[in-house]
């Protein structure tokens, strides 16, 4: 069964090594890459996304760069993916069940939205750097 390409995801990976930076000093980093589909990494994506205060503090964030434990009860099964976020500073890490890149971008977005609500800064973007790869 052939599947239709996910333009989203195209436009997602476009987003790597990307910095919007926002007033106030705040800024979002973009880390995404195509890698080899493993059981951590079953959609082949290695994916770092994370709202940073002036100060280089994460204060948002969506990655999977390790597992993180199941919520709710010691004795649930950690998931096999290391898809996650972090929703504080002092998060770390509960799991996130990654269904497509669009879902994904909605979630990130809402998240950096409340936080930056939180603190009474615009999430407009003030300049855009794009790292050399």
């Amino acid at each position: 069964m052939n599947r239709a390409p996910d333009h989203t995801l195209e436009f997602l990976l476009a987003f790597d090594g990307r910095v919007h930076h926002l007033e106030k000093g705040y800024w979002i980093k973009f880390e995404i890459k195509r890698v080899e589909a493993t059981k951590r990494r079953p959609f082949g994506l290695s994916c770092s996304f994370a709202l940073h205060a002036p100060d280089g503090t994460r204060l948002v964030g969506f990655d999977n760069a390790h597992g993180v434990a199941a919520v709710g009860s010691q004795f649930k099964r950690r998931s096999r993916a290391s898809d996650h976020w972090h929703r504080t500073e002092n998060d770390p890490g509960r799991p996130y069940e990654f269904k497509d890149a669009d879902t994904l971008l909605q979630d990130f977005f809402r998240e950096v939205r409340r936080v930056l609500t939180e603190r009474g800064i615009s999430a407009a973007v003030v300049r855009v750097e794009e790292e050399r790869k």
